[in-house]
Formats: structure tokens, C-alpha cells, sequence
């Protein structure tokens, strides 16, 4: 397949009028997604000297991302993704400052963890966001796959670029920098993001008198696809510590970075590669053989021995992420109300989200107890249970149907 065949359909995505303008602002809207915990953990590190502590901190802030995105998704979907998006983005900031202050002037830890819980909760999940707007924007289901593989690839782009110029701001200037650039550049992208009325999604009009009737969002087939996510989740978290820790204890942590973004550039690939070609079946059995493939690929990390074969391993289960979070998201998209999309989206990343944190937690105490090597079994076994989690989703997605108001979920043949 030629960079021409790959990267034409991407072309056509962005003559649809606005779709530019959305897509590049949520790319930097979504910063502090890739910044928030790594830059909590450089501040309250940088200023206390304890990684428990930072660790804490960071964590409180990651669960309360994920408990509060769904409420304001859902807030979007109510009264217009513009005007809450304004809401989260002046709260984040103002939370945010807060949070760096009360760190720096060594107030109580109590206010730490507090402040914390507030930035987490204030923020929005951009993502969601974004991905709503191009299913609003694209009427052919082909052409949404195409977008949210591009989204895919864009989020790949910000956690692997974002977190190594947080740590260099943090490290060359001073702790709190890394955090507040994150913290800014989010700010900042929410919004001019939330100036994109055109192309925000519609919102009911509420007759007088008559009750507000909420859609269903949180069904079993929704509910299947985000545990599943949590384990995919999972392996992510356990990634990021595993590998730290190998390099670490082979003497080379540099090549830490070199392995997480083989790890990232293989599911970059990848995504480019699946948003444009047209497999055979539903998107209930697409998302059943990706998530398979994650499964299997991930095994591969029970082989690691030295540096070098890290990488190229790392690549190669890299190349089975994007491909899943493709599928489940087209997934979401074909089952969930137009009028509840952003919610629907929201709650997987929520998944993905409390799996990051309890994959770090589980790996780092495996690093401590077995040995990096050894630990390497963490993700490798999250990616399985991510496999065995799918097969119970698609046996109740097989037979639950789409909800009144969803779109209609098609096969698209090769």
C-alpha cells in the first residue's frame, strides 16, 4: 500500500469545511490528558522529594479524570459541547494555579491531594469531544472510521511528544513549569475549540412543559466494551513502568524513551494503515478480531531479555493498539443516540482511563517484588484479559441491538 493510498483519504476528511479547524485545536486541547499525571508527579516530587507521595497525588488526580468526564459529557450532550467545554477550561485554570501554588508553598498535603482531585475533575475529555463532531460532520461510516483512526493517531502524537517537553521544561527551568505549560496549552486550545460553534453537534430543543427524556447510554453492550477497555488500559500503565524499570535495571534508562515510542510509533502506523482500508464483517466482529490481535501481540513481551529486543517487540505489539481503539470507538458510535455520542465515547476513554492507573499501580509493585524482566508478565496478561473481556462483549453485543436513535451499524466489505 503506497503513502499516496494511505494518506488520500485522510486529504478528503479535511476539505469538509471546518473539520481543520476542530481537529487541530483538539489536538492541543487534549494536552493535559498526556501531561496531567506526569507533571503532578515532576512538581510534587520536585518540591517534597517523595515518588510515593507524587505517585499518590497524580493517581487522585487520574480518578477523578475519569469519575468527572463522563458528567460533563453528558452536560455537552444536555446544553452544547461550546459552552461546557468554556466552563471546564476557565475551572482548569483556575484549579489548576491553585494546585501549583498550594504545592509550592508547602501547604498542607491534605490541600494537595484536594487540589488534585479538583484539576482531574474539572477537566474535559477533548477526545470524545472531537470524535463526536466528526460523526456529526461525515455522513458515510467509512469515511468516520478514517476520522477516528486519524484521532487515534493524533493521541498518539500528544502522549508521545507532549510528556518528553513537560520533563524537559520541568527539568531545565523548574518543577512547576512542566505541569502549568501542560496546564496552559490546554486551556488555551479548550477554548478556541469552544469558539467552533458550526460544527458542534446539535442539542435537543426542550419543549415547555414536557419532561427532558434522557437517552440510554449506559447499556450492556456499552458497559462490555468499556471493561474491556479498562484492561487494554491496563496494559498501558503497566507499560510505561515495566519498560522504565528494565531499563533501568540493564543500565541504559535513556532507551526507555526509544522503546515507549516504538511502542507508540507501531500503533501510529497502524492507525494510519486502518482508517483507509475496508475489512469484511460488523463492527461487532471487527472489534472481536482487533482486540484478539492485541491479545496475541502483547504475548511477545514474555520474551524480553535485553534492550534491543524490547524494541523491536514493543513495535510489534504497538502495532495491535490503534486497530482496537478504532474498532470499539466505531463501535460506540453505531450504538449510542446521536443526542448522548459525546457521553458514549467518554465513558470507554473512562475505562481506558482507571486501567492506566491500576496497571501502574499492579506493574511498579511487580517490578519491586519479581524483577523488571519478570514483570514484563503484567501487560502481557492484561492483553489477555483484554482478549477473554472482548469474547464476553461480543457474546452481548451479538445480541443486543442498537438503541433507538443510533446509527445503523453496516459491514463494510473489502
Amino acid at each position: 500500500m503506497s503513502p499516496r493510498t494511505v494518506l488520500s483519504p485522510y486529504a478528503e476528511l479535511f476539505r469538509v469545511p471546518g473539520t481543520r479547524a476542530f481537529s487541530s485545536l483538539g489536538l492541543l486541547a487534549r494536552v493535559p490528558m498526556a501531561t496531567a499525571g506526569l507533571g503532578s508527579v515532576l512538581l510534587v516530587e520536585g518540591e517534597s522529594g517523595s515518588y510515593a507521595l507524587a505517585g499518590a497525588v497524580a493517581g487522585t488526580n487520574a480518578i477523578s479524570f475519569a469519575i468527572a468526564t463522563p458528567q460533563w459529557a453528558r452536560a455537552m450532550d444536555r446544553m452544547g459541547q461550546s459552552r461546557v467545554l468554556r466552563t471546564t477550561a476557565l475551572l482548569s485554570l483556575v484549579v489548576g494555579l491553585s494546585f501549583v501554588v498550594a504545592v509550592v508553598s508547602d501547604a498542607p498535603h491534605w490541600t494537595w491531594f484536594l487540589l488534585a482531585a479538583l484539576t482531574g475533575g474539572t477537566a474535559a475529555n477533548v477526545g470524545s469531544v472531537v470524535r463526536t463532531r466528526w460523526a456529526n460532520a461525515l455522513p458515510d461510516a467509512g469515511q468516520r472510521q478514517t476520522a477516528f483512526a486519524f484521532e487515534s493517531v493524533a493521541d498518539e502524537v500528544v502522549f508521545v511528544v507532549a510528556p518528553p517537553a513537560v520533563t524537559f521544561l520541568a527539568a531545565l527551568i523548574a518543577p512547576p513549569v512542566g505541569f502549568l505549560a501542560g496546564l496552559l496549552v490546554g486551556v488555551t486550545g479548550a477554548l478556541l475549540l469552544s469558539r467552533q460553534d458550526r460544527t458542534a453537534p446539535l442539542v435537543a430543543e426542550r419543549v415547555a412543559g414536557r419532561p427532558h427524556v434522557r437517552a440510554r447510554v449506559l447499556t450492556p453492550g456499552l458497559v462490555a466494551i468499556a471493561v474491556t477497555y479498562l484492561a487494554v488500559g491496563l496494559v498501558f500503565g503497566a507499560m510505561d513502568v515495566v519498560v522504565v524499570g528494565f531499563a533501568d535495571a540493564e543500565g541504559h534508562d535513556a532507551v526507555a524513551g526509544v522503546a515507549l515510542s516504538a511502542y507508540a510509533g507501531g500503533s501510529l502506523v497502524a492507525g494510519l494503515v486502518y482508517g483507509v482500508v475496508r475489512l469484511p464483517g460488523s463492527l461487532v466482529s471487527r472489534f472481536l478480531g482487533t482486540a484478539v490481535l492485541f491479545a496475541v501481540a502483547a504475548q511477545g513481551l514474555h520474551l524480553v531479555d535485553s534492550l534491543p529486543l524490547l524494541v523491536g517487540l514493543a513495535f510489534v505489539a504497538g502495532l495491535a493498539i490503534a486497530p482496537v481503539l478504532v474498532a470499539g470507538m466505531s463501535l460506540v458510535e453505531s450504538r449510542v443516540p446521536r443526542a448522548a455520542l459525546t457521553e458514549g465515547l467518554t465513558w470507554t476513554t473512562t475505562g481506558l482511563t482507571v486501567g492506566v492507573t491500576a496497571g501502574s499501580a499492579l506493574a511498579g509493585t511487580a517490578v519491586d517484588a519479581w524483577g523488571a524482566e519478570t514483570a514484563f508478565a503484567v501487560p502481557a496478561l492484561g492483553a489477555a484479559l483484554a482478549g477473554l473481556l472482548a469474547v464476553a462483549a461480543w457474546l452481548v453485543l451479538r445480541r443486543a441491538p442498537a438503541p433507538v436513535g443510533a446509527p445503523v451499524e453496516a459491514a463494510v466489505e473489502a
